[in-house]
């Protein structure tokens, strides 16, 4: 097979592993030339769309970008330049500018040779009044769990104007945990097959999910506006290190810098930190960075109840204390003013919402304590022994999940704030969980704004944890014990979709028939709105 020089010695200096070779699959996507992966499109504004393709080839080849009113390329309107570079795994980006606002556009590549890359479909963000936009929201595709059939259903679709990603996009884990071999789709096997850790490791991993056609067809009808969560570096990262980095895989800020020029050599993006798009009069979309900037460390109630001999003292003492400490941050300060600048300044042009499309859960969500009694008859006791825990933690007033905002209460309250003395119309847009939630967020007992928090493309949800209660019954308890929760559902696997008028933001959540098989059968669906100035949901 024909290796680039790069490769070879990625491969000779032992970057690649054996277990990276091990499968035909690595074969083919180390011997693929030419344009590899199709196309992709990302951060439209008014007059201008980011272009990714990716084209392997001997040396650094110029490729040409032509983006056409038609998909016949009669009616050229743009060009760009741009090398496919080999220290970048041959991707090739380039920012198109001289673009009509609110306008759909065809896209190629064209390399020296005269070959062309598939075609396209990108668009601009509107300027002026909009009287609606659609967006999808996705999160949390694990490869191996199923098929990512929510992807091939809004690819299919005529009504989406922007994709966001808000993270998850691929996972790190080694093939056998997350999922277990007995768990996985059988024929998903991953490149490498170990964990992920070295910058090599981590382009095969996106090589790996980009080759999925459903993932691709996405990425070529829409526009995408993306930010990472936790595992396209390692699970539960901030600023110091990982929960999934542990001191033999190496210096940490290593692996961190080799994940995150990975994600931006694979994905159409800039090189931005954190970045924010305006829908004309409509909306501002605030896209910020909620995980490795500034991301104090995340509490543990283990750590905080030690050996457990005085659990509702201990839990006390750790609720006035290290998790009230109002020096611990999501996003650190820095971000945080420049949050509460856009959402200043987006109130202040007379736009309708202000959006934070972000990662983790911001709402406030509590374990049911009635849930520890029923999890008591699990055989898995680190199951049972978390249940109790969760349970006595909501009995001192404590949430559920300290990784997502829940965990970091002050800074939550500075953002809530800020959205406050902005006079906003906050939506707020998060992944993670797995599970669809709807939020009313409150501070001081004020109405701010509404979350909607889309479930997972494949990812299972928290009724994996407890498969013996059902999941209506699951999700009621949820929204019984956590006041700000509106509605939730922990059983199925799909994306959001939430539009945008003047008057009304209305989010519905699609739940796909299976993951198990290559369908686009929609099981069923739900559907919540918020009233502008409301700042909650209703009507």
């Amino acid at each position: 097979m024909t290796i680039t020089m790069d490769r070879r010695l990625l491969l000779q200096t032992g970057l690649f592993g054996l277990g990276a070779l091990a499968t035909p699959g690595a074969a083919r996507l180390l011997s693929a030339q030419g344009f590899t992966h199709q196309v992709a499109s990302g951060e439209p504004t008014q007059n201008s769309v980011l272009l990714w393709t990716r084209y392997v080839s001997e040396g650094e080849p110029m490729l040409r970008a032509e983006i056409a009113e038609d998909a016949e390329f009669g009616r050229i309107v743009a060009r760009g330049e741009t090398p496919a570079r080999n220290a970048h795994d041959f991707a090739a980006k380039v920012v198109v500018d001289g673009l009509a606002p609110g306008r759909w556009y065809f896209y190629r590549f064209i390399a020296p040779d005269g070959t062309a890359s598939p075609i396209g479909r990108t668009r601009t963000l509107p300027e002026g009044p909009v009287s609606e936009f659609t967006l999808g929201v996705f999160s949390c595709s694990n490869f191996r769990f199923g098929h990512f059939n929510a992807y091939a259903h809004a690819a299919a679709r005529n009504d989406l104007d922007l994709i966001i990603h808000t993270g998850d996009y691929f996972y790190e884990y080694e093939m056998g945990r997350y999922p277990s071999e007995e768990q996985a789709l059988a024929g998903r096997d991953l490149i490498p097959s170990y964990e992920i850790l070295a910058l090599a490791d981590y382009w095969l991993r996106y090589a790996t999910y980009r080759a999925d056609p459903d993932l691709a067809a996405l990425h070529r009808n829409f526009p995408m506006i993306a930010r990472w969560d936790d595992h396209e570096i390692t699970n539960d990262p901030w600023v110091g290190g990982a929960e999934n980095h542990q001191p033999d895989e190496g210096d940490w800020e290593a692996r961190k810098r080799a994940a995150l020029q990975a994600y931006r050599d694979w994905m159409p993006v800039s090189d931005a930190p954190w970045d924010s798009y305006r829908i004309g009069d409509l909306a501002t979309i605030i896209l910020p960075e909620t995980r490795i900037t500034a991301r104090s460390e995340q509490l543990d109630y283990a750590v905080a109840v030690g050996d457990g001999s005085a659990v509702a003292e201990s839990l006390a003492t750790f609720r006035n204390e290290a998790w009230s400490d109002e020096t611990r941050t999501i996003m650190g300060a820095e971000q945080e003013a420049w949050v509460a600048g856009q959402l200043a300044a987006s109130t202040a042009s007379g736009t309708r919402w202000q959006i934070l499309a972000q990662q983790v859960i911001m709402g406030r969500t509590y374990f049911p304590v009635p849930l520890a009694e029923q999890i008591a008859e699990v055989d898995n006791e680190t199951v049972r022994r978390r249940a109790v825990l969760f349970a006595a933690a909501t009995q001192a007033g404590l949430p559920l999940n300290l990784d997502a905002w829940d965990g970091y209460p002050a800074a939550r309250a500075r953002v809530l704030t800020a959205a406050q003395d902005a006079d906003a119309n906050l939506l707020v847009l998060s992944g993670d969980s797995h599970n669809g939630w709807a939020y009313d967020l409150q501070q001081d007992g004020d109405a701010v704004g509404v979350e909607m928090a889309t479930h997972s493309v494949t990812s299972p949800g928290f009724e994996s944890f407890v498969p013996q209660v059902p999941p209506e019954a699951l999700a009621a308890s949820m929204v019984e014990a956590s006041p700000d929760m509106r509605w939730a559902d922990t059983s199925g696997r799909g994306y959001l979709t939430v539009t945008l008028t003047p008057e009304v933001a209305r989010g519905e959540w699609l739940f796909l028939d299976t993951i198990r098989e290559r369908s686009t059968a929609i099981a069923r669906t739900h559907a919540m709105q918020a009233p502008h100035g409301a700042r909650m949901f209703g009507g």
